[in-house]
Order: C-alpha cells, then sequence, then structure tokens
C-alpha cells in the first residue's frame, strides 16, 4: 500500500518514531540540564580576585550571556513539551497525520522533525 493511501502509520512504524523522539527527548533533557546548571553558576564566576575593571566587563557581558542561556532554555523547554505531545499523538494514533491536509507526513519529515505536526505541503502554505 502506498504511502498517499494509507491514513494512519502502523504500529511498527509508530514503534519506530517512538524511539527516535525518546532518543531526542533524552538528549534535549539532558542539554536543558546543562542550560539550567550554566545559569546556577553564573554567580560564581571566579573573577572574584582580577581587576574591578575585568569584573565590570564581565558582569555587562553575564547579563547577556544569562538572558541568551534562558532563551536557550526556554527553547529548549519548548522542544521537550514538542516531543512530549508527539509521543501522546503516538499513543493515540494520530501521529504522523498532517493538521492541515490529514494527509500523512513523510517518514524522512519525521525522522528528522519528529515532532512535525505539519506537511512540506502544508509548511510551503504557511509561508
Amino acid at each position: 500500500m502506498a504511502d498517499k493511501e494509507k491514513t494512519r502509520y502502523s504500529d511498527k512504524e509508530l514503534e519506530e518514531f517512538k524511539a527516535i523522539i525518546h532518543k531526542k527527548l533524552s538528549e534535549a533533557k539532558t542539554d536543558l540540564d546543562l542550560l539550567n546548571d550554566t545559569m546556577s553558576l553564573k554567580d560564581n564566576n571566579g573573577t572574584d580576585d582580577t581587576s574591578p575593571t575585568f569584573k565590570l566587563i564581565e558582569d555587562g557581558s553575564d547579563v547577556l550571556s544569562r538572558e541568551e542561556t534562558s532563551q536557550l532554555a526556554s527553547r529548549q523547554e519548548k522542544f521537550i513539551k514538542s516531543l512530549n505531545d508527539a509521543l501522546i499523538r503516538i499513543e493515540n494514533r494520530t501521529y504522523g497525520v498532517c493538521r492541515v491536509t490529514d494527509k500523512l507526513i513523510s517518514k524522512e519529515r519525521l525522522r528528522i522533525v519528529p515532532h512535525a505536526t505539519l506537511s512540506i505541503e502544508a509548511k510551503r502554505l504557511q509561508s
């Protein structure tokens, strides 16, 4: 049966995607932990014994760095939520179905972007 005729992925195919998502989820959580650790360690930057001028410059870059790290952490949390939502769609057997066209999203796209809810066709229509 061709992909275009199918209305959903088989349980075996869903298991493959589930494994991909679990791997990405594990990596994403590790990255988020690192970002959170980085933010909590910012207060101890080891410049207590250096010149006051250097300390001022570093404090300024520290604020920017903290904001960037916070934004990255926020994006990572959103990514983790998207992956968890994809796992729910797998359990509901609605995973891989485009929310605009109701057609199957290509396996190639889902392997690269496992939390995708739009087919390439629908994504192009958006822009």
